[in-house]
């Protein structure tokens, strides 16, 4: 079978000698933030890349990482510290380079997977196209997809677990060297076409190396496992771990869960196996966990690793909460097998509070980020052996009481405005088909409309402008001004180039979340909170603390003044509710659709300002609407439902005759189409191209769409430019399973990471590609 195949391929982790380090009450940390706590490896990435910098330099900014990371844990007092978490782009791409499954077309001839090979899989070179990007389960990091074919054949390729394994241990710092579990590696790969069952087994040169090293326990991160697999895929589980028994005779391996809840079956599965030696489990986001682990009982000979501390969320620990928690696991397994730890990695929370200077100090005492949780993790470790800090669970107890009692919270408002909302389903009093033929003639539209995503390239000239704004080193005078030709530029650039519908580039904006954030109250902003999304890619998610409303309008002044610059439609951006609530830090002592609806309304009454300023065309960008879909099925529809609504809330007063857009990037959206549909959007552009056309399949299939739609025709995340004729190939693709009275013509994405050396080609042979085709078409 290809499961235990694969499984074979990372056997030879299980050649290394048994020593227990576990004693009463341990502690324990999944994984950590890897981009340092003020980006540096996201700087040294881009020097790198830039040709600015070479190799050696970007390995002493990750080495200094590394070390620090490793010296945090351990003065903490970490007994299982994690090794090989860092990494220069992403995880899984990690594991790819390990297994050298390397795709043919990166011109890999063997040996070590290097620096060249392993970012061209990541973003693709002049000759090959880049592996394909989603969305690492419910969180917006995004993973490179693995692809298996008959071509493929394992072989060992990165020394990179040893080696950093090797580098703590000179240190001083023994660690956990972290995998991604063979299960969850092969589950989450794209199969290529003919691929074959089995695969060819992993050369087994670095047992020797491991053994030498001295490594003592492995973790295998094995998220699949939350998912609702099939009884076949269960079995294969079982029987591919159970071949590790053959091979580990008494190795420590943990199998690390997280995300959600872990069904009963699969807890029974991996709670019977015998060649594992600790099992971690997600506590926060799992909460029926804990009534499974009551009702089935966990085995005598494993430890339970327990996320009690968030690793999602950047709230402070309820600290008294956790101990009960632990006390109950306490009575189940035993103090000698219960082992604290975070709900999953750390990598999906900013990295030190201690970077905060200019954050409201109230709000401050609220928040933990990674950093903070390394101590909370080890307060309760402690605390369970009777070692308790009263003064930090003190300074705990006293921010939760400050918390809940804030008047700063709730709006009572907001909230009934919210409530009322289950009376009507907010739809648009007409169907999409007759509103786009108005529209179509209002807008004079194309056949194969072109149009963009809303972000222009962010210069470095641009970024100071703002962050002079900001520290008062220019008048809002002058910044203005600087804004206003920037669009200007963004607007005649579109002009030149031929483009339909317009957007104004977005050159006000920092990111597409804490922009509106800012503007919105219930809102906090960091100044160091930064998240990787993927690659050298960060986030400053922001923090929703209370009820949501808008003070005043947010955009109409910036869309209006493009739309005075030319005749051509100009798009209003917005970013969806849905979003935003994904896409920041969300309060946790509310439902999260309460908040969204929240969120709705204030987006609603931005939509209606726009409209009644001349805006013809607005686009609601729902980016993480699928990102937010739950794992567990039992849970989609209630998302779907709320997700789905508070879209429609915010455009639902419009005229027949404004263009709703929305926008969706980087997930698998064929699962979710009929609610794709029912958000009742004239327009939907989506990503499709980095994933091969994988969106079209579902029109294959005979889903019937009658909106506007724009599947991407080429991959703003790389720097590679298509040719024309390779869009036109793109495009007959799609005129193959839609009419060409929907079709619209546009990127995947916004193009605020790319230079304008490479956007200005690219939408060059865009347009020329729609332009080829409408001819072709007869119009």
């Amino acid at each position: 079978m290809m499961m235990a195949s694969l499984l074979q391929s990372f056997c030879w982790l299980c050649l290394l000698v048994q020593i227990s380090w576990v004693r009463a009450m341990a502690s324990h940390v999944v994984g950590y933030p890897r981009i340092g706590p003020k980006r540096e490896l996201k700087f040294a990435l881009e020097s790198f890349w830039d040709g600015k910098s070479n190799a050696e330099d970007l390995q002493k900014v990750a080495k200094d990482i590394r070390s620090s990371t490793w010296k945090q844990m351990a003065e903490a007092g970490t007994k299982f510290i994690p090794s090989n978490t860092f990494s220069y782009y992403d995880q899984v791409l990690d594991t790819t380079a390990m297994l050298g499954a390397v795709p043919d077309r990166y011109g890999w001839s063997g040996g070590e997977v290097d620096f060249d090979i392993y970012f061209s899989m990541a973003r693709g070179n002049a000759s090959a196209p880049a592996m394909e990007m989603t969305k690492w389960f419910d969180t917006n990091y995004h993973y490179i997809v693995p692809e298996l074919g008959p071509e493929v054949k394992f072989s060992y390729a990165s020394h990179k677990a040893v080696s950093e394994y090797k580098e703590a241990k000179e240190l001083g710092f023994e660690t956990v060297p972290v995998i991604i579990g063979p299960v969850s590696y092969l589950l989450l790969s794209k199969p290529s076409k003919g691929v074959e069952e089995l695969f060819s087994v992993l050369s087994l040169e670095v047992l020797a190396e491991l053994q030498a090293a001295g490594a003592t326990w492995v973790q295998f991160d094995e998220p699949m496992l939350v998912l609702d697999l099939d009884s076949y895929q269960l079995k294969a589980f079982s029987e591919s771990y159970s071949q590790l028994e053959h091979f580990s005779s008494g190795l420590n391996i943990i199998v690390e869960t997280y995300f959600a809840d872990i069904p009963p079956e699969a807890y029974k599965t991996l709670t019977t196996l015998k060649g594992v030696s600790g099992i971690g489990f997600d506590l926060v986001r799992g909460e029926k966990t804990l009534d499974t682990i009551r009702r089935s009982g966990f085995p005598a000979n494993k430890y339970l690793f327990a996320g009690v501390v968030d690793g999602r969320n950047i709230w402070a620990n309820d600290l008294d909460a956790s101990l009960r928690t632990l006390k109950t696991l306490e009575g189940i397994v035993g103090k000698e097998k219960l082992v604290v730890s975070t709900s999953c990695s750390l990598l999906h929370t900013a990295v030190d509070l201690v970077n905060e200077t200019k954050l409201d100090a109230e709000i401050k005492s609220w928040l933990a980020f990674a950093s903070q949780k390394i101590l909370e993790v080890n307060f309760l470790s402690k605390a369970l052996a009777g070692e308790k800090d009263e003064n930090f669970l003190a300074a705990n107890r006293a921010a939760q009481v400050s918390r809940k009692s804030s008047i700063r919270v709730n709006n009572m408002s907001v909230k009934e405005a919210a409530s009322a909302l289950g009376a009507s389903d907010h739809r648009r009093a007409t169907s999409v088909s007759s509103r786009l033929g108005i529209q179509q003639k209002s807008l004079k539209l194309p056949l194969l409309p072109t149009t963009t995503l809303g972000s222009f390239p962010q210069t470095l000239d641009l970024r100071r402008t703002r962050r002079e704004y900001k520290a008062n080193k220019i008048s809002e005078d002058e910044y203005v001004e600087a804004i206003k030709e920037e669009i200007s530029k963004v607007v005649k650039l579109q002009e030149d180039l031929g483009i339909d519908v317009f957007v104004h580039g977005e050159p006000e904006r920092n990111d597409m979340v804490e922009y509106f954030g800012e503007q919105l109250e219930g809102f906090a902003f960091t100044v160091n909170g930064w998240v990787q999304s993927y690659g050298s890619r960060c986030v400053k998610p922001p923090i929703i603390y209370g009820d949501v409303s808008r003070p005043k309008p947010m955009t109409v002044f910036w869309s209006t003044t493009a739309q005075s610059m030319t005749s051509r439609p100009v798009k209003g951006m917005l970013t969806g509710p849905v979003t935003i609530l994904n896409w920041s830090f969300v309060r946790n002592d509310q439902p999260k659709h309460e908040t969204c609806y929240q969120i709705a309304l204030a987006m609603k009454n931005e939509v209606e300002d726009l409209e009644a300023a001349g805006i013809q065309v607005i686009q609601i960008d729902e980016a993480a609407l699928r990102e937010g879909l739950p794992l567990r099925k039992s849970e989609q529809a209630f998302y779907l439902d709320w997700a789905v609504h508070s879209f429609r809330i915010t455009n639902c007063s419009v005229k027949d005759t404004t263009q709703i857009h929305t926008h969706m990037c980087y997930s698998n959206f064929n699962d979710i189409i009929d609610a794709i549909i029912n958000m009742d959007a004239d327009v939907i552009s989506i990503e499709n191209s980095r994933s091969n056309e994988k969106l079209l399949s579902v029109f294959h299939k005979g889903v019937k769409y009658g909106a506007g739609i724009g599947p991407g025709v080429y991959d703003i995340h790389s720097p590679r430019i298509p040719a024309s004729d390779e869009i036109v190939e793109r495009i007959n693709k799609m005129l193959a399973v839609l009419d060409k009275n929907i079709l619209w013509i546009n990127p995947d994405c916004g193009l605020k990471t790319r230079k304008y050396s490479e956007v200005v080609p690219a939408l060059t042979n865009m347009v020329a590609a729609a332009k080829l085709l409408r001819s072709q078409l007869g119009r």
